[in-house]
């Protein structure tokens, strides 16, 4: 099951259009910024259930928040987002989110994805807090529609990211990413993003 696939489906020219409106960028650019924004999520997310409390947590949120609704309406999630809707419920809730899953790392995740898709990091910012919902809702969809338990969840977080990174263009961005969201230090030489997700997964799977 790839959630990665999934996100990128959402991205509708009408979806676009809004996201390119309300950023002020171009349909091409604010799509290249959502496919990071999503994959950098999905990394996030897999560095954090790389432990077992993490990833308890993370199956208990999505059954209490994240039933994969917002997926069936994502146009009306955005519109109300995007008119200063957020916190219309916890599972719209893109600022807390970005908040659990990369922590004081948003402003260094935005600009790398704002180095890769033209946007400025303020612009990746706005979009952020739009698109975090979308990536636990498909989640949570997964989740309850895959029957899916702990390893299960583990599993679908391993295919995803990895598809992420395999992607053209998009390994050393999300490679650069997990290495700020874990707190590298950006004067060593980072990891390279496949080496980068087998350690987190590789942990994560092997719990």
């Amino acid at each position: 099951m790839d959630i990665l696939s999934m996100l990128q489906g959402q991205l509708s020219p009408d979806m676009v259009g809004q996201l390119s409106d309300h950023v002020g960028a171009s349909p091409e650019q604010t799509t290249q910024a959502a496919n990071g924004i999503f994959a950098t999520l999905l990394g996030g997310l897999a560095n954090n259930a790389t432990s077992e409390g993490g990833l308890s947590a993370l199956s208990a949120a999505l059954d209490r928040d994240h039933d994969g609704s917002i997926i069936d309406d994502v146009l009306g999630m955005v519109g109300g987002l995007m008119q200063g809707g957020d916190g219309l419920s916890k599972a719209a809730n893109g600022s807390g989110i970005l908040g659990h899953v990369l922590g004081d790392r948003q402003e260094a995740a935005a600009e790398q994805i704002g180095q890769s898709s033209g946007l400025n990091m303020g612009q990746v910012m706005k979009l952020m807090p739009i698109l975090a919902p979308l990536v636990m809702s498909a989640l949570g969809k997964a989740k309850s529609s895959g029957g899916l338990d702990l390893g299960g969840l583990a599993g679908v977080l391993m295919g995803s990211a990895q598809q992420a990174q395999q992607q053209t263009g998009m390994g050393d961005l999300i490679g650069s990413i997990l290495g700020q969201v874990m707190g590298g230090n950006q004067n060593q030489a980072q990891p390279s993003a496949g080496d980068m997700l087998g350690n987190l997964l590789g942990g994560m799977l092997g719990k």
